[in-house]
């Protein structure tokens, strides 16, 4: 054994994860072909992640997400241990706010007064999932609660006839019960599957009313081809198979979240549960959206809409506070952006040979970006490396601020092609008159005329004023934020559906009497557009800008819906 170099770096710390025995394994011969049952465990698993949990109208957006991409099933909190996560319950069934064809979930120990308090959160609902969960792996057994094997299973045969009873009390309610052995990826997987027999002899699903067994890697602790063996260990040895729902929930400590899952659906699994982009305990969730993607690419349909990603990133990153990397898998930023100019002239090439009827192969891309809502520009520029930095520095020496990346990429585009249109060298006052020209176009069809803003937590109304040429406008919007309570009053008063992607501000000057210059970047129907204003009020610049950003759509032929 090699003797570590750092003691405070020590792999001798730790021990190999010990492999299943299963050398008749059938899973690697096998082929997805369709999409799993999907959970979206964002309003729970996710929500208990993070720093600030959301607030109930974070919720609220999340949850109408949610709903709009498609799931069906989707875990909304854990009542019996949190009074917001149980109000929001209650919301969602006297508001009528869950749709006939989509069942929520809750989450609960294996304890009798927090199973009572569950019930009591789900009175009414038309259908529900009761998740009951209990720790079997060994440190838990061994260190946290000191019991053995027969004491895990009290637990778990105690808690399962605890949620059957509760459930007779409510005969109104079609009822799903959902079992998890807590750490399952690090529990025995003979005494796992033990644990999950001994809660199905309590609850006797049947074909027609099956049990969900959810077996997650609580932590993972093993490479992705090691889980697969435990769940189709499980699979071949579990009571009653055809009257269960084997669901996987995974986690992204040795960064194989999706890759688990993937192999889990191959070694029998049925049902996946994530959080969308992955946010979660410490290195995350399975990522829903990078995993439904990746069935998206080999052509086969995720049945959850991902094609509004721009829409899907603002909703997460604004109710997690959580920015998404632009190097995301699938969605992020820079995803879709080629720098190398090698790479820049191959996906050029076979984008224009490239046909409708045929099937999508461009080199670099392996999948159309319209198909998510993205757009070319950031892909087809040629020779935009140096343009980009040339360009952007002049403007920022010339202004004083630094533009972002987004507006950097079509500044390049609009100095190009005013290059290649005069055939020579353009002066820095012909740059800046690029930028201006481009990004705060005058006479444009509206212009800001007046707002004021009011706001209460995290509700916020905005009224205001534009001039669009002949008369003036008022405007009236709400929203989590000015933002995008002032897109609610653009979309309510020009039928324009406003997305805004990017936004930045920057200070021009100092003092009493500073200007702040707003660089947007909105989406509407799948089309970016770029806009900057300045102004000495920095929510007026942002404002403007927007409307900057709106005026150049429209100049561009978009009209409203």
């Amino acid at each position: 054994m090699s003797t570590p170099t750092n003691p405070r770096f020590n792999h001798q710390k730790y021990r190999p994860f010990p492999q299943v025995n299963l050398p008749d394994r059938l899973w690697p011969s096998q082929v997805l072909t369709q999409a799993p049952q999907w959970c979206s465990v964002d309003l729970r698993d996710g929500n208990q992640a993070l720093i600030d949990p959301m607030t109930v109208e974070q919720k609220k957006q999340m949850w109408a997400l949610l709903v709009r991409m498609g799931f069906k099933e989707i875990e909304v909190g854990f009542p019996s241990a949190s009074q917001p996560d149980f109000d929001f319950v209650r919301w969602l069934i006297e508001a009528r706010q869950i749709p006939d064809d989509v069942t929520i979930q809750v989450l609960v120990q294996a304890r009798d007064e927090l199973i009572e308090r569950t019930y009591e959160a789900l009175r009414g609902a038309r259908r529900a999932v009761v998740h009951v969960y209990n720790s079997t792996s060994p440190v838990q057994r061994q260190k946290v609660f000191g019991l053995d094997k027969q004491g895990i299973i009290d637990i778990a045969r105690k808690g399962a006839a605890k949620v059957r009873d509760e459930a007779a009390k409510h005969p109104g309610t079609e009822w799903v019960f959902q079992y998890s052995p807590e750490s399952f990826s690090s529990t025995e997987v003979e005494f796992a599957t033990e644990v999950c027999n001994a809660v199905i002899d309590v609850w006797q699903p049947t074909p027609e009313n099956k049990a969900i067994i959810n077996l997650p890697a609580t932590v993972e602790s093993a490479m992705p081809n090691v889980f697969a063996d435990q769940i189709e260990w499980f699979c071949r040895h579990v009571n009653q198979r055809d009257c269960i729902t084997v669901s996987i929930h995974t986690h992204n400590d040795r960064g194989c979240g999706v890759a688990a899952a993937e192999l889990a659906l191959l070694a029998g699994a049925d049902r996946i549960e994530g959080t969308l982009l992955g946010n979660g305990e410490r290195t995350g969730n399975m990522d829903i959206v990078t995993m439904a993607m990746n069935f998206y690419s080999q052509g086969i349909d995720p049945e959850l809409d991902i094609s509004i990603a721009d829409d899907i990133i603002a909703t997460v990153e604004a109710c997690t506070n959580i920015k998404t990397h632009p190097r995301h898998p699938w969605v992020g930023e820079l995803v879709y952006t080629a720098f190398s100019g090698s790479h820049q002239d191959a996906i050029r090439k076979c984008l224009v040979q490239q046909s409708d009827d045929e099937p999508w192969d461009v080199a670099y891309l392996p999948i159309d970006p319209q198909d998510i809502g993205r757009n070319y520009q950031s892909v087809i520029r040629v020779n935009s490396q140096s343009g980009k930095g040339g360009a952007s520095y002049i403007v920022e020496q010339e202004l004083g601020v630094t533009l972002p990346r987004w507006m950097q990429i079509e500044l390049a585009q609009h100095v190009q092609q005013a290059a290649e249109r005069s055939e020579g060298e353009l002066s820095i006052e012909a740059i800046v008159n690029i930028f201006r020209q481009a990004f705060i176009p005058k006479g444009g069809h509206y212009e800001l005329a007046s707002y004021q803003t009011a706001h209460e937590q995290q509700h916020h109304e905005i009224h205001a004023s534009l001039h669009d040429g002949s008369q003036l406008l008022t405007l009236h919007g709400q929203g989590m934020g000015s933002i995008s309570a002032f897109t609610d009053a653009l979309h309510k008063t020009t039928g324009l559906d406003i997305q805004v992607v990017q936004f930045e501000e920057q200070a021009l000057s100092e003092g009493s009497n500073a200007q702040a210059m707003a660089f947007v970047q909105i989406s509407i129907r799948g089309q970016r557009f770029t806009a900057a204003a300045s102004d000495n009020d920095t929510l007026a610049a942002n404002l403007q800008a927007i409307v900057n950003a709106m005026n150049i759509a429209i100049s561009a032929g978009v009209q409203a819906a």
